[in-house]
């Protein structure tokens, strides 16, 4: 494989990052089956904000492709994955996604073609899954002989600029020596983090869902202590504030925990150790906590304000500073308020289309109560104004303590 042309599959926040930065050195083809999604790329436009206009624009002038076309990507040897892996209304692993990848891959697969996923999935997923499905070729080839499987696992951290992808460590995997030497080799010029190789493809995928399943669950842990400290009625922050001197604490926050990792992730370890007749208990007990904390918080809220009170939710996306609106837990709040006596008024600056109500439009003094639900940056240097647009007797609900050493009459944090 002297040379590699690489296909990505999907261009969401996880794979257009992945191939503006890997056209730098290789020539990539970046392959979406949204036309909108496509059009808008080749525009400069990109809708999660996660590469700026001009990185987009610099790498298609150079080597970068994107199309939705799949014959486009019959010529790569070298195909990575970067769908989504979401749940099911049972909370249940959808591969759906991946094995619509999976059927498209098939369609070119050659002889010495590597396939990669970054795909957060359970252990033994792609070789036990995915590798099935992209056996059903024309070609009639097989995994691990004809073909081969690698596995490295994203780690986007949506909105962050500090931690972009090629900065960040990497974990690669490969079924032989001659695929890890070939992975090496491409994420090496990804990042100028390490690279990590792992003992095998099972490892990897286990490395990436233990992480999103840990997070979930000390977060899980701060949100149950945070139902204790409204019981005793001091702050969760103030606690939070003296435990942090102590240098091996966790500096976990409370707060709603959705989107498409955390929330969504600790679902698959779970699937799999059923499967394994292992009872995961504090991996379930962590999600039924943070899934319950919408419900928990508007309880909190709804029994300080009156029937048919005026309320501004400010935040809606799943999470500070992007316009991803996926697994909200911001929304499922918004929802419980909808579904009560209340009259509900909204403002996201990440999401246009869903904002009822224009910032810089918002009448002063017209609001019994305001919920700051997610937290983003344009708010933090708003706060003069946000209280502006409170009645007399208006309360500020703060859900994550962004204003708690700020001057304000009535208010309430976790």
């Amino acid at each position: 494989m002297n040379e590699k042309k690489i296909a990505i599959m999907g261009l969401g926040y996880v794979g257009l990052p992945l191939a503006v930065k890997l056209s730098s050195n290789f020539e990539v083809k970046g392959f979406d089956i949204s036309n909108k999604r496509i059009t808008d790329l080749k525009k400069g436009v990109d809708e999660t904000l996660e590469v700026t206009s001009s990185q987009l624009k610099n790498a298609l002038k150079k080597k970068l492709q994107i199309t939705n076309n799949l014959n486009d990507i019959s010529d790569c040897n070298i195909f990575i994955a970067t769908v989504p892996t979401p749940i099911d209304k049972n909370n249940n692993p959808d591969f759906k996604p991946l094995l619509d990848v999976c059927k498209k891959i098939s369609k070119f697969l050659k002889k010495g073609d590597i396939v990669v996923f970054e795909s957060t999935v359970y252990p033994g997923a792609t070789e036990e899954i995915c590798a099935k499905e992209l056996e059903k070729n024309k070609n009639l080839l097989k995994s691990g002989v004809d073909f081969f499987l690698g596995y490295s696992p994203e780690r986007v951290n949506p909105g962050d600029k500090k931690r972009t992808i090629d900065k960040i460590n990497k974990v690669i995997s490969g079924q032989n020596k001659k695929v890890e030497l070939v992975l090496y080799e491409i994420y090496s010029k990804l990042t100028t983090g390490e690279i990590f190789l792992a003992k095998n493809i099972k490892v990897a995928e286990a490395s990436k869902v233990i992480e999103n399943a840990q997070r979930d669950i000390n977060i899980a842990f701060i949100n149950e202590v945070a139902k204790i400290c409204s019981n005793l009625n001091i702050s969760i922050y103030d606690v939070l504030d003296a435990s942090n001197t102590k240098w091996n604490f966790l500096p976990f926050l409370p707060g709603l925990v959705g989107g498409h990792c955390i929330g969504v992730d600790p679902y698959y370890l779970s699937h799999k150790a059923k499967m394994l007749k292992v009872n995961p208990e504090v991996i379930l007990s962590g999600r039924r906590t943070n899934d319950n904390m919408p419900k928990f918080i508007f309880k909190q809220i709804q029994k300080r304000l009156k029937n048919k009170a005026k309320i501004l939710f400010l935040g809606i996306t799943f999470k500070e500073d992007v316009p991803d609106l996926r697994n909200s837990k911001a929304i499922e709040l918004l929802n419980y308020f909808k579904n009560s006596k209340f009259n509900i008024s909204i403002n996201d600056p990440f999401i246009a289309n869903n904002s009822h109500i224009k910032y810089n439009d918002l009448m002063v003094k017209s609001f019994d109560a305001i919920i700051l639900t997610v937290p983003h940056t344009f708010y933090k240097t708003k706060f003069s104004h946000i209280k502006q647009l409170l009645k007399k007797d208006g309360i500020l609900f703060d859900i994550k303590g962004i204003f708690r050493n700020k001057t304000i009459e009535k208010y309430w944090s976790l």
